[in-house]
């Protein structure tokens, strides 16, 4: 069982992020799992990426830069990684990603929903504007529904297919309302509104989908440095990718009697993150 990666960045503040999927043995005449990855050249989803890669799957690299994708790729090594061109905010680009998968797996099995971009580093909240919430909602949510929206038809041709939404602890209104919660005071007008948005998301989607056996999760990855929070201003933690990536592993690889509808992480899948 595995996932794809998907990521996107690229200007000013961009957080990495990315859609995965994955289909699972039987796929394919030679029988092999495949994995899609848009963007996941760096950060956590390059590590998905790796990792998937790592136990056999045959993963779609997807990112919006060829350059940078086909490089990612060729670092990879004798993994089986391919490039696909995936702009979670460009429809064509993703209709085209979907239809390699089509015409190449004839399923999905997993959809990794990690693109995420962050644009407000030193920008409280009395001085955002709606431009610039539109800018982090195109990607964090809009390109979340264009995504699994593309994705639907093939992850229903799947006998256990699942949907990971990489979240946030910043997107948990529980402990972003609660004075005494570390996190309390590094909440954003628009990436904490969004990912609070991303985690409604996915419990409407988990309840729509649940006769169908899709599950549907948020993850919470914890802090991990990586160069898309370079800029942020309080300190980023030490958690590894491999840290960060290694729940939603588990999300994307469930088996039947898993959960669907909740929001875990970022240390054990058992960790649950109050709404």
């Amino acid at each position: 069982m595995s996932t794809p990666v998907c990521g996107r960045c690229g200007r000013r503040g961009r957080l990495q992020g990315g859609v995965r999927v994955v289909a699972w043995p039987g796929t394919t005449a030679a029988g092999q799992w495949r994995a899609v990855s848009p963007r996941g050249y760096r950060g956590i989803g390059r590590e998905i990426v790796r990792v998937l890669a790592q136990r056999g799957l045959t993963v779609y690299l997807g990112a919006r830069d060829p350059e940078r994708g086909r490089a990612a790729v060729e670092e990879l090594g004798d993994a089986d990684v391919r490039f696909v061109r995936l702009d979670v905010t460009d429809t064509r680009s993703v209709a085209d990603a979907v239809t390699t998968i089509d015409e190449e797996a004839g399923r999905l099995d997993v959809l990794v929903n990690n693109a995420g971009i962050m644009t407000e580093w030193g920008l409280g909240a009395a001085d955002a504007n709606a431009s610039q919430l539109r800018e982090i909602y195109e990607v964090n949510v809009f390109g979340v529904v264009t995504v699994t929206s593309a994705c639907l038809h093939l992850l229903r041709r799947s006998p256990n297919a699942r949907i990971v939404n990489m979240s946030s602890g910043l997107g948990s209104l529980t402990w972003v309302s609660d004075p005494e919660h570390p996190l309390s005071g590094r909440a954003f007008l628009g990436y904490s509104s969004s990912k609070a948005a991303l985690n409604a998301l996915t419990v409407v989607y988990a309840n729509s989908l649940r006769a169908k056996g899709i599950k549907v999760n948020a993850v919470g990855p914890g802090f991990v440095p990586t160069e898309q929070n370079a800029a942020a201003p309080f300190p980023r933690g030490d958690r590894t990718v491999g840290d960060g990536a290694a729940v939603p592993v588990l999300l994307a690889t469930l088996p039947a009697d898993g959960p669907t509808g909740t929001f875990r992480g970022p240390d054990a899948l058992e960790e649950v993150i109050p709404w």
